[in-house]
């Protein structure tokens, strides 16, 4: 299971997104914005603002999630991605209640992100250190 982690996590945020596609479109009718209009009743507004910040942060969690699944460890990477999903569903509920207490969610969610990058990155790095020293002594014995 701990190698379908990042698998798990990436459909939980699938759901998570679709979710939010329903909230707005549950408010488009409770409040009477028609499309394409964004604008109108401030619960409305909070609703749409949910769906496309976490729309806007998954375009970078997703990417970040599989990257350090697959340089660093699939189990860390899906753990890291639960921690993103609990902030973000903390952030959305938090938002659609009352705007001003969406940062505690938001900041669980960015740390998580950050998180995932820094394995990325540092995965990435060492695989691409072990790459080269790996090709060095080739090189070397050709010459």
């Amino acid at each position: 299971m701990t190698s379908q982690l990042p698998a798990v996590v990436t459909l939980l945020t699938l759901l998570l997104m679709f979710y939010t596609v329903v909230i707005v479109g549950r408010a488009r009718e409770r409040y009477g914005i028609k499309a394409p209009s964004i604008s109108g009743d401030p619960s409305f507004e909070r609703a749409w603002r949910v769906q496309m910040n976490t729309l806007e942060n998954a375009v970078m969690f997703i990417p970040a999630l599989w990257l350090a699944a697959q340089y660093v460890d699939p189990l860390w990477a899906g753990i890291a991605g639960l921690v993103w999903l609990a902030g973000r569903v903390w952030y959305a509920v938090a938002y659609l209640g009352d705007a001003t207490r969406r940062g505690p969610g938001y900041v669980v969610s960015m740390v998580a992100w950050a998180a995932l990058m820094l394995m990325a990155a540092g995965g990435m790095g060492m695989a691409i250190m072990e790459n080269n020293a790996a090709a060095a002594p080739a090189e070397d014995a050709a010459q």
